[in-house]
């Protein structure tokens, strides 16, 4: 069994960016529908899950309660992507796999939950790499780069080629080097490769924090300044497991439901991406 997770919030915002402006005849705007779109027809046709669930974000989360500048600076949502929002609620609406969202929650622990509670081979769809610490042996994610870049799946092997750590210390890296889009400063002159060599000898922030007296020099001089935001850092970049979510985790996305999407389409004018609907049939 296989369970195909979307990041749906993630995917749909990088869809917008990847495509020019598009509108129906009408002057509904589609870009970011037509981009989401043809992600998922593709992930159906080339992944054939047997289950298939969405996470989406609801605003606020415990984290902007915990840290006031969480995420602050983010870009305000483009005029043109805000009422394809609505086609989008209508499009996973026919598609009829669960959508899970949790307030207080992002996205990202939602899918974690999910990670944790489903019960076969899970892969994960996002941009996000804050995701990287749910790969295990059962859970990998196909990660979508900038732009131009090719989706890559990643699994326990690229982590450690790419960053050094495991999966689960990716917290603790991120603690350390910052992530941008969070809001969440790093230690200055800490990269990747001195984080790794940091969480290869403590094994986490805590016991680095705990140590960080005895550490010389610059290095020593930056971490004990900023040890109050690693560890604030650490407890933010980890993910929750545990946010209580509806059944069923996953479903099927069956031959009534490709049907109900191919009218979405129709009114949404996506002529050309039929015979990719007739793709995924020819293969059921």
């Amino acid at each position: 069994m296989t369970a195909l997770l979307l990041d749906t919030s993630s995917l749909f915002f990088r869809a917008f960016h990847a495509l020019p402006p598009m509108n129906t005849k009408a002057g509904e705007p589609t870009s970011a529908l037509y981009g989401f779109s043809v992600l998922l027809l593709k992930l159906l046709r080339e992944r054939r899950p047997d289950g298939v669930a969405f996470a989406r974000d609801l605003g606020r989360t415990f984290r902007h309660e915990q840290y006031s500048a969480y995420k602050a600076g983010r870009a305000l949502m483009p005029d043109l992507l805000r009422p394809q929002w609505r086609r989008l609620d209508q499009l996973l609406a026919a598609l009829g796999a669960p959508v899970h969202a949790a307030e207080g929650f992002e996205a990202d622990d939602v899918l974690a939950t999910l990670a944790r509670r489903l019960d076969e081979k899970v892969t994960i769809v996002s941009g996000d790499r804050d995701l990287f610490q749910l790969i295990g042996p059962d859970v990998e994610v196909l990660f979508l780069g900038a732009r131009g870049q090719k989706p890559e799946v990643i699994d326990t092997a690229a982590v450690a080629a790419r960053y050094g750590v495991t999966p689960a210390q990716m917290p603790s890296l991120m603690a350390l080097i910052g992530e941008v889009a969070d809001n969440l400063p790093g230690v200055p002159g800490v990269g990747v490769k001195t984080a790794a060599k940091l969480i290869a000898k403590y094994g986490a922030v805590g016991p680095l924090v705990a140590d960080v007296a005895s550490i010389p020099g610059k290095l020593g001089d930056s971490l004990r300044e900023a040890a109050a935001q690693i560890t604030e850092n650490e407890s933010l970049a980890r993910l929750r497991t545990d946010v209580s979510l509806g059944e069923p985790f996953v479903a099927p996305v069956d031959a009534a439901a490709l049907e109900r999407v191919r009218g979405v389409f129709e009114e949404l004018e996506f002529r050309s991406l039929a015979a990719r609907i007739d793709a995924i049939q020819s293969r059921a």
